[in-house]
């Protein structure tokens, strides 16, 4: 083998190394160790919640009754034709982020816009958390109980009973989209 072959081969597996390690090197800063990522969320977690029951205190009582609620401070919805939507979020227990979920969603048919909004999703019984929590990947189904805005820019829970699993208050809603669904969202367990 002449010097340039050598250094030809040598230069190549130099960088496939090189390439490897910078890769290995960008995914142990994906994973969150070290990060700030979960101090972000756990602000904006904090600020949106303080908004909803300002502007909301109604909900403060589907709040005292369910056992944990995620918060989803910043959901980002958009489409032409095929859509989707990405948010992270906060799981608290007894006022304590206890997990951070991420929250994907797929859509087609009839669109074009894009929206951005918040969420909360009001575990009311013990099962419900524990079913969310247990799963890899939790899909929101037709099952959730909507709390919807009235005509008084009140959001109304009178007909939410210890009957319904999930309650999904949607808020802040801004954009070209009318209406936000979770139905089909998918809620998965993150490291910030």
């Amino acid at each position: 083998m002449s010097n340039s072959d050598f250094s030809s081969k040598f230069s190549r597996r130099g960088f496939m190394v090189a390439l490897g390690g910078a890769g290995l090197t960008a995914a142990g800063c994906a994973n969150g160790v070290g990060s700030s990522g979960g101090t972000q969320i756990d602000a904006r977690a904090d600020q949106t919640l303080r908004y909803l029951y300002n502007r909301y205190p109604d909900i403060r009582q589907v709040a005292d009754k369910s056992t944990g609620m995620l918060v989803m401070p910043l959901v980002t919805e958009a489409g032409f034709v095929v859509g989707g939507a990405y948010g992270r979020g906060a799981l608290r227990i007894n006022d304590v982020t206890v997990d951070y979920y991420s929250q994907a969603q797929a859509s087609f048919g009839l669109q074009i816009g894009a929206q951005q909004y918040a969420h909360v999703l009001f575990f009311m019984s013990d099962q419900a958390l524990q079913d969310f929590r247990a799963a890899s990947g939790w899909v929101a189904s037709a099952d959730i109980k909507y709390a919807f805005q009235t005509d008084g820019d009140r959001l109304s829970a009178d007909t939410i009973t210890s009957s319904d699993p999930v309650v999904a208050v949607v808020f802040g809603q801004a954009g070209l989209i009318a209406g936000a669904a979770l139905e089909g969202a998918k809620y998965t367990r993150i490291i910030p």
